[in-house]
């Protein structure tokens, strides 16, 4: 089995304090990815870059305390920065591991929140990621090598997931043209929503608002993902989003994958 967890730990310096990579110790994962480390290479100390049984590696924003990706993981993967994007690299949103037959990338896709600005950027991202992962897919179709996407996407795909649905309906993240994307991403790129492959109930959210009491009413939204390869998500067999403790504004979410780890691990 193969294990895999991703969470926005909302600054990595921020979750360790509350406890994380005591968490992480426990779970046995064979991959984390993690977003918005928010972190630079001069303040990656020693204790958290150095965790038993994993190797790391981070991608860093150029902007200090600013976005932010890492991955912690077993064996000896070629690893990528970024998706050859002047506009975005900088901003270290993008890190892939590449095993012979698998590629998993961590993922921090631009919020639109804060301003008009930024969700035009976050609309000219999804023209740039959109021709890299089809790219993926016509790899996997040619050769048979899966990817799996894993990380916040910043986006909600349908009404099930999130809680306020009608009162989002023009707020970034649940725009109509972000949807739309969702969308044709599953229906005409052929990727896979893997949680959902594998849990269709309702109020099954990864993040939640610091406003008001939004964790303690679970009003909140599935913004963090699986996305994958069509061939790997077959694989899936179980799914968890851990909210016994919290270690930032989103929840660790885990998929295991039946597929022999060992390959993964030399």
């Amino acid at each position: 089995m193969l294990k895999i967890t991703t969470l926005n730990v909302n600054g990595i310096r921020a979750a360790a304090r509350k406890g994380f990579f005591e968490w992480m110790q426990t779970q046995d994962a064979d991959i984390l990815c993690l977003q918005e480390t928010r972190i630079s290479e001069a303040d990656l100390k020693d204790e958290i870059r150095h965790q038993t049984g994993y190797q790391s590696v981070y991608n860093h924003a150029q902007k200090k305390g600013y976005s932010g990706v890492a991955l912690y993981y077993k064996g000896n993967p070629d690893i990528e920065h970024g998706m050859d994007c002047e506009e975005f690299d900088p901003e270290g949103r993008l890190l892939s591991a590449t095993w012979d037959d698998l590629t998993v990338i961590s993922a921090y896709l631009p919020s639109g929140s804060s301003s008009e600005e930024r969700q035009a950027a976050k609309f000219r991202f999804l023209d740039k990621f959109g021709p890299w992962i089809d790219r993926m897919m016509e790899h996997h179709r040619q050769t048979g090598h899966e990817y799996i996407i894993c990380g916040d996407w910043n986006m909600a795909h349908k009404e099930i997931d999130l809680k306020n649905w009608r009162g989002n309906l023009k707020n970034s993240g649940f725009t109509p043209e972000e949807r739309a994307w969702m969308s044709h991403l599953f229906e005409e790129r052929g990727f896979v929503d893997v949680f959902r492959q594998l849990n269709q109930e309702a109020e099954q959210y990864t993040w939640w608002s610091n406003r008001g009491r939004a964790w303690d009413n679970n009003v909140g939204w599935r913004i963090d993902y699986h996305i994958s390869t069509p061939g790997i998500a077959s694989k899936a067999i179980r799914t968890e989003i851990y909210k016994e403790q919290r270690f930032s504004d989103h929840a660790p979410l885990t998929v295991v994958y039946d597929i022999d780890k060992e390959p993964y691990l030399r």
